[in-house]
């Protein structure tokens, strides 16, 4: 039996081309928590973490709109709604999925906030963008009322841009860790968790977002999780992606995958913080890391999808070999 921590990417309650409504993220959830319930009848123990971009975008928005008939809500606060609002969804699919599996497994959602720095060098330099887009002169307004920071999309128009600081700590992970060791399916860390600091000996909020994918290397080292495993739209990590010399990675040691990083393989907004959180996970101890989609998270823990990332070659060996000693109906 493995401690496995996935993080699962918002393709998995919101695919491209939908709008993002409840039906649509419940149907989406339904297929990520088929092969959940897979690997929890394999025997394993799980930790799903997850994004919210989307959904902390239209909570924003509505908190926008409706500010002259109700007060409105601070960016952490919207944080914490969207973490309760897909705990929900994926909670109802996995409890069906489970049930379906003959399995009796609880599920619970974790409220959780995740510490930064209030030093944290991008707290003075917001480059993360949030909410909608405005037409320059809505977005100068909007900047001279709540002194937001504001850039420039030339397509698309202007958006509201915050710090993405370093998660440094997780308030909640000795429940977490309790839970687990009582084997619940914990959902923790949505959205990399709600930011707060330490300010005067008591937690305050702040306006941020933390990389869902950092909050969860640092939440699976934490707990010495046996495999951390993230989801996001492509089976496998590639090299010169979408290019037609395009080559997927199925096997590597860490050296390796920091070289092809250096290369600039891996883009900072696809797959560079994604990769960036395997080695930082497998540095501090991990042994094994999957990037994989939603769709094959069952076949990556088999070995048979995905793109398996080790601390070193002689661990990637040792765990090839395993794979081909396991009988066929093992795999």
């Amino acid at each position: 039996m493995k401690t496995i921590l996935i993080a699962v990417g918002g393709n998995s309650l919101i695919r491209a081309g939908e709008k993002g409504t409840i039906p649509e993220q419940l149907a989406n959830a339904r297929r990520t928590a088929a092969e959940i319930a897979s690997l929890c009848a394999a025997g394993h123990r799980i930790v799903l973490t997850h994004g919210n971009g989307p959904q902390v975008g239209a909570a924003l928005l509505r908190s926008e709109r409706g500010a002259s008939e109700v007060p409105g809500q601070p960016l952490d606060v919207c944080g914490a709604c969207t973490q309760g609002e897909i705990g929900y969804l994926l909670e109802q699919s996995l409890e069906a999925a489970l049930r379906l599996a003959g399995l009796h497994v609880p599920v619970a959602t974790v409220l959780t906030q995740s510490v930064v720095s209030a030093s944290d060098p991008a707290m003075e330099h917001p480059e993360k963008p949030v909410g909608p887009f405005y037409s320059q002169a809505e977005a100068e307004r909007r900047q001279w009322q709540f002194g937001w920071q504001i850039v420039e999309d030339a397509s698309r128009g202007y958006r509201r841009v915050v710090p993405s600081p370093e998660p440094i700590e997780i308030v909640e992970l000795e429940v977490i860790r309790d839970l687990v060791e009582r084997n619940v399916l914990v959902i923790a860390c949505g959205g990399g968790g709600i930011p707060v600091i330490w300010k005067n000996g008591a937690l305050e909020g702040v306006e941020a977002v933390i990389d869902k994918d950092r909050a969860s290397a640092l939440l699976a080292a934490q707990l010495g999780v046996d495999l951390f495993v993230i989801s996001t739209d492509a089976e496998f990590v590639y090299l010169h992606y979408k290019r037609p010399d395009q080559h997927p990675l199925r096997n590597v040691c860490a050296d390796e995958l920091r070289e092809y990083q250096q290369e600039g393989h891996f883009p900072p907004g696809n797959m560079g913080p994604k990769i960036e959180s395997v080695l930082r996970f497998l540095q501090g101890g991990g042994k094994e890391a999957i990037i994989t989609s939603c769709d094959h998270l069952s076949d990556a823990v088999l070995g048979s999808a995905g793109t398996h990332i080790f601390p070193d070659r002689e661990s990637m060996n040792l765990a090839m070999d395993l794979r081909l000693e396991l009988p066929i109906g093992g795999r």
